[in-house]
């Protein structure tokens, strides 16, 4: 099985390109910041710098709403791959070729860190950031779980 979840930022606008030929599909592609759990000795968050490829209409949707510093959630695929360069020495490349992606924080949140891209509305009663809207207390035997 070969399957991806990641939540991180944007480090930079989608690069965006429509392949040739009649039906021209989009191909985007981003790097996300993913932080680690573990800390270095300055007691500082690390990241992985992931390489993503989101093809056809995710790769319209990419390139109409994502920006720097947007904070997403993208479900996939690992792809490993490799070509030789114009000095003749061969590069090996691995990407996550995205089935899924979403936004990861509302539009408020977003703004507030001076990200743009979501244009979803969120809920009015939603605590900033976590995206869980509040459930007020004495309404458990409501809820269809417990």
């Amino acid at each position: 099985m070969n399957k991806v979840i990641l939540m991180g930022r944007l480090t930079r606008d989608p690069d965006i390109r429509y392949s040739a030929g009649e039906n021209a599909m989009a191909i985007a592609r981003y790097t996300l910041a993913v932080d680690r759990r573990g800390r270095r000795e300055q007691d500082e968050n690390t990241a992985d710098f992931i390489s993503c490829v989101a093809f056809g209409r995710a790769g319209e949707f990419a390139e109409k709403y994502f920006r720097k510093g947007l904070k997403i959630v993208i479900s996939g695929r690992i792809q490993t791959g490799s070509y030789t360069n114009r000095d003749g020495i061969k590069v090996y490349t691995t990407d996550v070729v995205v089935d899924e992606q979403e936004f990861a924080e509302s539009k408020a949140a977003s703004s507030e860190n001076n990200y743009m891209g979501d244009t979803r509305p969120s809920p009015g009663n939603a605590s900033i950031g976590d995206g869980f809207i509040n459930i007020p207390d004495g309404i458990d035997e409501e809820l269809p779980f417990n």
